[in-house]
Formats: C-alpha cells, sequence, structure tokens
C-alpha cells in the first residue's frame, strides 16, 4: 500500500514526481472553468437571488418529484436493489469541473471501485449551473469504464438552472417542467424572475451522443427523484436534496421522516454537510426541526451523514446518548480544493483533534495555497512555504502535535507568521477570536484557488463503505495526481462503524 500524507511528504504528492496517466483521458478540448471570471459569477447567481428574493426551489423540486410518481416512480422514493449482505459502494461528492482534478480521481476510483455495486455522488454534479451539455465531459466520459449505476443527489449548482440536466440525465430523461404563471408585478418574486438564469432552449442537444458512453446496461440506475432512499443489503442509504441554500422543504421533511422510522441501519447523504470546519449545521427542515434532529434521533438508527458542497475530507465521531454517529464531509471528488488551514483547531460536540481527521492535512494545505498565491501574486520568494514551513507554523498556531512528522527541521519566522496569517489559517479557540473569524470566512468564500491550479498535488478522494451485517468499513482514498498514487491510492483514513 502507498504511504499516505500521514506518513510522508512524498505520500502527499509533494517532491518530483511522474504525472499520471490521468492526462489522457482529459478532453482536448476543454474549456478552463475559473471561479473568478465574471462571466462564471453571472452564470451562476440563482443562489444569490433566492437569498435576496426568496428561494423557489422547494416549489420547483416539488413539480419534479410530483411528475415522477405521476410516470410511475415509486411514491415512497425507495430503490430496492439485490445487494446481498456483504457489499461495496463508493461515494464521491462535488466532482464535474470536467478538467485535471476530476480526470485525476479516476484510475484509482476505478482500481478500487471495480468491485462495487453501485456508486453515490454526492452533491454538485456538474460545474458551473448543471447544464445537460455539459455532462458529456463532466459525467459520462470520466466515468465510462465505472461498471456500475451510479446515483446522485444535486448540490446547489445543478440547482442553477431549476434542476433540468439533472433530471434528464437520472431520472428517466424528465422533460422540461412547463412554465409557471408569471408572478404579479413589482413583488419580490417578480423581481427574482426577471433576473433569474434559466437554460438555453437547445440545451442538452449533445446528451443522447454523451449517453452512449455509459450505456451498458448493468450502468443504468433509474432514480425516482433528486432524493431518494436505497434499500442494500443490511442498511438503508437515504439521499436529501438540500438545494440552493442548504435547507430542506416541508414536503421532502415530511418524507425524510417516514424513510427514517424503524431500526434498519441508515446512512444519510447529502448535499450539505452537518459537521464542518469545526462547526454543527444542523440543515433546517421548513416547518420546524433540523435533518441533525433525525439523525440522532436513536430510533432512526443512523450511523453515518456524508455530506458534499466542501471541496475536502474531514469526519467528526460524535457521540450520541452513548452511540458514535460519523459525520463526514466528502466532497474532494473533482472540484478546486477548500482549504483546510482555515479549520481552527477542533472542539465541537465533545470531538476535539485527537478525533478529528481531514484531508489534506492542514500543513499540506497552507503549503498548496502558499504556492498557488505566490504564483497568481508573482511573490514566490515571499508566499511559498515549504510543506515543513507550513506544518510548523500550523503547529503553533492551533497548538496540536503534527499529523506527519516534518522531514526537515522547520523554523517559524515573521515571513512565515505572516504569509499563514494573510491565508486565514486557524487558531485554537479564544486566541485571536475578533479578527480570526471575518478573515476566514473573506478568505474562504473570497480566495478559494478556483480552478486555476492543473498541476499535482490535487489533494482529490473519494470514499469506498465495505458493508458487512455487523458493520461498515468506510476508507477514504487519496488522489494526487502524481503516478505514484494513481494506480496504489493511498488510504488517508479508515474507520469501521458498527451496526449492531
Amino acid at each position: 500500500m502507498s504511504d499516505s500524507s500521514r506518513d510522508t511528504a512524498e505520500g502527499a504528492g509533494w517532491g518530483s514526481a511522474e504525472r499520471g496517466s490521468y492526462r489522457a483521458l482529459v478532453p482536448q478540448r476543454t474549456e478552463k472553468l475559473s471561479w473568478l471570471s465574471p462571466r462564471t459569477l453571472w452564470a451562476a447567481r440563482n443562489g444569490v437571488l433566492a437569498s435576496w428574493f426568496g428561494d423557489p426551489t422547494g416549489r420547483t423540486r416539488g413539480r419534479w418529484v410530483a411528475r415522477r410518481t405521476a410516470d410511475g416512480a415509486p411514491a415512497d422514493k425507495v430503490i430496492r436493489r439485490d445487494d446481498p449482505d456483504r457489499f461495496s459502494f463508493l461515494v464521491v461528492g462535488d466532482t464535474g469541473e470536467g478538467d485535471d482534478p476530476q480526470y485525476a480521481v479516476v484510475p484509482g476510483l476505478l482500481k478500487e471501485g471495480q468491485d462495487t455495486r453501485f456508486a453515490v455522488l454526492a452533491s454538485d454534479v456538474i460545474y458551473p449551473v448543471g447544464s445537460a451539455d455539459d455532462y458529456g465531459t463532466k459525467f459520462f466520459r470520466p466515468y465510462r469504464d465505472y461498471p456500475a449505476p451510479i446515483y446522485a443527489i444535486p448540490g446547489n449548482h445543478d440547482w442553477y438552472e431549476d434542476l433540468g440536466g439533472f433530471m434528464r440525465v437520472f431520472c428517466d430523461d424528465a422533460p422540461p417542467l412547463p412554465p409557471e404563471p408569471a408572478p404579479r408585478p413589482l413583488t419580490p418574486a417578480w423581481l427574482r424572475s426577471l433576473l433569474w438564469h434559466r437554460p438555453r432552449p437547445d440545451d442538452g442537444r449533445r446528451l443522447d451522443e454523451a449517453r452512449e458512453m455509459r450505456s451498458a446496461p448493468a450502468q443504468q440506475a433509474d432514480q425516482p427523484g433528486p432524493y431518494w432512499a436505497i434499500d442494500a443489503g443490511p442498511v438503508r442509504i437515504i439521499g436529501i436534496d438540500t438545494g440552493l441554500l442548504g435547507t430542506v422543504d416541508a414536503e421532502q421533511g415530511a418524507w425524510l421522516r417516514e424513510v427514517s422510522r424503524g431500526p434498519r441501519p441508515k446512512i444519510l447523504v447529502t448535499g450539505s454537510p452537518l459537521y464542518v470546519d469545526g462547526e454543527h449545521h444542523p440543515c433546517p427542515i421548513e416547518g420546524g426541526g433540523t435533518v441533525d434532529d433525525l439523525v440522532r434521533d436513536p430510533g432512526h438508527h443512523y450511523v453515518a451523514a456524508i455530506g458534499g458542497d466542501i471541496h475536502n475530507y474531514q469526519r467528526y465521531p460524535v457521540d450520541v446518548d452513548g452511540r458514535t454517529v460519523q459525520y463526514v464531509v466528502a466532497g474532494g471528488g473533482g472540484a478546486f480544493m477548500h482549504a483546510t488551514h482555515t479549520i481552527p483547531r477542533v472542539s465541537v460536540a465533545g470531538v476535539d483533534e485527537q478525533d478529528f481527521r481531514c484531508y489534506p492535512l492542514r500543513g499540506d494545505s497552507l503549503a498548496f495555497y502558499s504556492r498557488l498565491y505566490g504564483r497568481r501574486l508573482r511573490l514566490r520568494r515571499f508566499f511559498t512555504l515549504t510543506e515543513a514551513e507550513a506544518t510548523a507554523v500550523i503547529t503553533e498556531r492551533l497548538g496540536i502535535r503534527p499529523a506527519r512528522a516534518p522531514g526537515s527541521a522547520a523554523r517559524v519566522t515573521r515571513r512565515t507568521r505572516l504569509v499563514a496569517g494573510l491565508l486565514g489559517t486557524g487558531r485554537r479557540p479564544g486566541r485571536g477570536k475578533r479578527f480570526r473569524l471575518p478573515v476566514r470566512k473573506i478568505y474562504t468564500q473570497l480566495f478559494s484557488p478556483s480552478s486555476a491550479t492543473y498541476d499535482p498535488p490535487f489533494f482529490k478522494c473519494f470514499l469506498r463503505l465495505d458493508v458487512a451485517p455487523d458493520a461498515v468499513r468506510l476508507r477514504c482514498y487519496a488522489a494526487t495526481g502524481n503516478r505514484a498514487q494513481e494506480l496504489d491510492p493511498p488510504v488517508e483514513d479508515e474507520v469501521t462503524i458498527p451496526l449492531v
């Protein structure tokens, strides 16, 4: 097994390394997606409009679900499979940028997933706006050799064109919804409708051709809607759609309460993680209550809650009335990397640094960003930190042990402290609290790297879950983009989750 980032710097992808073979998979005419482009930001404006003028996704989702039910989808939205008591499946989050980081995940995913029964895409299948014509290079092509069905839950980006592309691909080629009556003039809904981004009239003209890349009968997955449950072996896997703003509408909430009942062990897959960056985000349900209330209810027997949206890996083993629920962030499947070095010293719901796991390691995240902004600002000598320097300053600021011992002695200097501060590095609780939170939020929201880096290490990841009658083994595999880790992907984290 390859060294992981917790073993060596080389296992993290640092040092001179040969690029992997994934480049042969990437389409030659790939448009480089940049989240710093005004054109991209304008196309993805619906989330902002929903927050200003009201979120219409609950009503739109209800119309999609009603149509699928009328067309014969099961009313309870449960997919009943014939998997044995022992089987495996994959979870990959935030995949669809269609560029080097997404394709770098593919070789390892195919190797480790060759015997899995199905895969689940957890949030943001297609960037930037979920267009049907983007599915060719961002879904069908990268996963054309994965032999089993792929189910999905949408993320906010899949909703930027009212979920039309997602429903066509995953829900039996659902036709577009008819237009709704025009809202009354001079109302918030009217203002929203004037600015709302909608798909092109000819969107999807290349979709039939793209489908040929995953046309084998064994690869097909017809799901009952944007949220669903899968009964597989001894577990029930429940996927929920948190729309544009990370919330659940009343109709979906009532369904979630119903399918959560009973002693069968359950794993939640959600577009909005419930614990992330050292904070608790319970996910409100319209009309009252939260998704996490349902996860914590002992009568529902949830053992894990896996969320996408944030483009890295995190795990929080939370004690809930004497049992442990594993809360996982799994959004490292292809989109640009969200920093982990901005996560402060973890102390939430009884989980501390000793129990918390993340990938990339905070020191690797800081070193990655320092190189990125050293190039962007043409200040490489000032900004760039070695992985050893980054690990040392993280250790000092958070007051924690390094997850990987530095390969060489590194002294923390004024420069390394200044760079760490400028790049939003977290602190231990109570230190710098007045300034830390605004700086971290500004950094995370405005200065993420977009897709401006195409050289390894990429720090991507995917999950494999091995289910047995008494336990689930969850492993997080890394994808750096280097040949050394490509076909023998390192295991960055592993945990066994009891079912009994």
